[in-house]
């Protein structure tokens, strides 16, 4: 019986007294919303235990059962592996258990027992006498094939009972830990009023120990819980094992970029980690799958809530919530499940939407391009999509982030430090992006006080700020910087977006603003004021400022070709654990190099193999002398040489 007759065998299960009216209600709203084949409803609702559930099949179909549980335990031979093509395996959701040589009988376990063209199929391809069909639960059979076929010997972990218990004991404690005895004061009021459980994102994202016990889980250890779990359900998927802690660590560093403030980047973490669950079906859902293909669009429409109902007892933030739920609207108004458009779709979601779609495109080989992409082909993918499927803006910004395009334009360009003033980070996304493609080094402050510590610091060249601060405005700001040393004489652009016209405009010129302008403002025009304005008014007889990253940014053979295009000068300081080393450059040649006792070219040879590691340029740094004569070229050509030798 195939999952297509699966509401003939809930009809079928209440008329032998197995099920009630509502739990066969149940079982088919549950199979909706999730996607699920019925023997899973059944089993994951708990309406029936699995030996039953197996038995009642097993008549059904005459023939016999094969548990999870033996499932789990039996070690297939190849002999009898190679009987069934993997990818007929997969697709029909057949397992080769036994191969009876002297009668040429092979028994395979199968949730559709009764699919007689695949049975038949196998016959043929094997050549056999005849194939025997057991039933088995859907989820174990697929787990089977994960196991013999691709190896993976956590295939079962996901359907470990055991596990799925414990991880729901944790996320009742850390709910529980979650209502400190402030938060619940804070809450109190709305709940009276309202009736509403409250769960603010502050308590998610601070992690408060519970007030009676002083133990408790923080946020680390609720993400970590999240991965475990996660990992495991992925260990089902070959292709798409870590993808979503990897998606996790994406959204991460993109709101690191950007500036979002802690909650923020605490919610979209835990949406990476969860934005699959109770998705696991025959399509990875992608923003750009379910763009592009009516079948993922499909599965979409019923799936896109699973992940927030699947956790609806935790009380996820709205953050959270929103960036699951909307990930598959699409930036043009065309997409699911609300045809929202533009800023009408959560920061969050248009994130998420771009770090899903990249590392699918990036791990999954059975992406839509049939293969692993580089990260600048997954980027030149995202950008034929953007103002259509994504957000055009955080697509620039992602490419930068991820390619290290930003760290080559601060490599090439004589930088200016600046400070960006604006309470909204969408609003400063493309200044941002534009300021460093000119070569400005940009710091950003969400509000008045840090703003404050940043310029206290004294090596702020120019400010962009925006008058609705908090805790104090623009003016305030700007009125305090002009009373000390650091702050008297910093060109200060005041870019807002407050009607307050020619009276805010005079009041900032009196202020000591160098300049006025009222959004929306172009990002070209004003990178290229800014610029302007450091050349007029600026002095710059100080020293040039450094470049400092991770190599895992930019690889050291990247940086070498970037330096020596640009014809840049100045010492590349490497350091890795206890070692540390440096690259003598001149106008782009490479004059000595130094690393541990090593001294000119072995010492450039040594380096070159680092791929993990910190960097620093300093573009002050004058070569004394010329050891290395080699052209960086030769020397990139012989070092590569060496590596390939070296890992034969």
């Amino acid at each position: 019986m195939s999952n297509a007759g699966s509401p003939r065998l809930l009809e079928r299960l209440v008329a032998d007294g197995l099920l009630g009216p509502e739990q066969q209600e149940a079982a088919h709203n549950y199979m909706q919303r999730s996607g699920e084949r019925v023997e899973e409803a059944l089993l994951d609702l708990n309406f029936l235990d699995e030996v039953a559930l197996l038995k009642y099949l097993a008549a059904l179909h005459k023939t016999r059962f094969v548990s999870t549980e033996k499932l789990a335990k039996a070690d297939i031979d190849r002999l009898t592996l190679d009987k069934v093509p993997k990818k007929l395996a997969e697709r029909e959701l057949i397992f080769p258990v036994l191969y009876d040589a002297a009668t040429n009988i092979l028994s395979v376990v199968t949730p559709n027992p009764d699919n007689a063209p695949a049975l038949h199929d196998i016959q043929l391809a094997s050549n056999l006498r005849e194939v025997r069909a057991f039933v088995g639960r859907p989820r174990s059979v697929r787990a089977a094939i994960n196991k013999g076929f691709n190896g993976d010997i956590h295939a079962f972990a996901t359907l470990d009972r055991s596990a799925h218990e414990q991880f729901t004991t944790m996320l009742n404690v850390y709910e529980r830990n979650l209502v400190s005895e402030e938060s619940l004061t804070l809450s109190v009021a709305k709940e009276a009023s309202t009736g509403e459980r409250v769960l603010s994102p502050q308590d998610f994202s601070a992690g408060r120990s519970n007030a009676g016990s002083g133990k408790g889980i923080n946020d680390e250890s609720y993400v970590e819980t999240l991965n475990v779990l996660i990992s495991l359900i992925e260990n089902t998927r070959a292709d798409l094992r870590g993808h979503s802690a990897h998606v996790s660590r994406l959204l991460k560093k993109i709101c690191e970029r950007i500036g979002l403030p802690d909650t923020t980047r605490a919610a979209l973490v835990v949406a990476g980690h969860i934005h699959d669950l109770g998705k696991m079906g025959a399509y990875h859902l992608t923003a750009l799958n379910v763009a592009e293909y009516e079948g993922h669009r499909s599965q979409a429409q019923k799936q896109y809530k699973s992940p927030t109902r699947l956790l609806e007892a935790v009380q996820l933030p709205r953050e959270v919530v929103t960036a699951v739920e909307q990930m598959y609207e699409r930036y043009d108004g065309k997409g699911m499940p609300d045809g929202a458009a533009a800023k009408e779709i959560a920061l969050g979601a248009r994130l998420l939407a771009i770090a899903d779609t990249y590392a699918d495109l990036t791990q999954n080989p059975r992406n839509p391009f049939r293969k692993a992409l580089r990260p600048v082909q997954a980027c030149e993918v995202l950008e034929r999509y953007r103002g259509s499927v994504f957000d055009p803006n955080l697509v620039d910004l992602f490419k930068h982030t991820v390619t290290g395009e930003d760290l080559k334009a601060r490599l090439l360009a004589n930088r200016y430090h600046a400070l960006i003033v604006d309470p909204d980070p969408e609003e400063t996304t493309v200044l941002e992006l534009r300021m460093i493609e000119q070569g400005f080094e940009v710091s950003q402050a969400r509000g008045s006080d840090h703003a404050l510590k940043l310029l206290e610091k004294g090596d702020i060249e120019i400010v962009v700020s925006e008058l609705d601060l908090q805790p104090n405005d623009g003016f305030e700001l700007l009125a305090e910087a002009r009373k000390h040393p650091w702050g008297a004489k910093v060109p200060w652009v005041v870019m807002t977006g407050r009607a307050g016209g020619r009276t805010d405009a005079q009041r900032a010129f009196e202020l000591g603003a160098t300049d006025f302008m009222t959004k929306p403002v172009s990002a070209d025009l004003l990178v290229a004021k800014l610029k302007q304005i450091i050349e007029r008014e600026a002095t710059r007889g100080g020293p040039a400022r450094g470049v400092a990253g991770s190599l895992q940014e930019m690889g050291l053979p990247e940086m070498v070709q970037v330096l020596g295009y640009g014809r840049k000068t100045g010492s590349l300081k490497i350091r890795y654990g206890a070692n540390s080393g440096e690259i003598h450059f001149v106008g782009g040649l490479i004059f000595n190099a130094l690393w541990a006792n090593l001294r000119g070219e072995e010492a450039f040879f040594a380096m070159l193999s680092l791929v993990e590691g910190e960097f620093s340029l300093d573009p002050n740094f004058t070569a004394p002398q010329q050891v290395i004569q080699a052209s960086p070229e030769a020397l990139l050509l012989e070092g590569m040489r060496r590596l390939d030798e070296a890992a034969r």
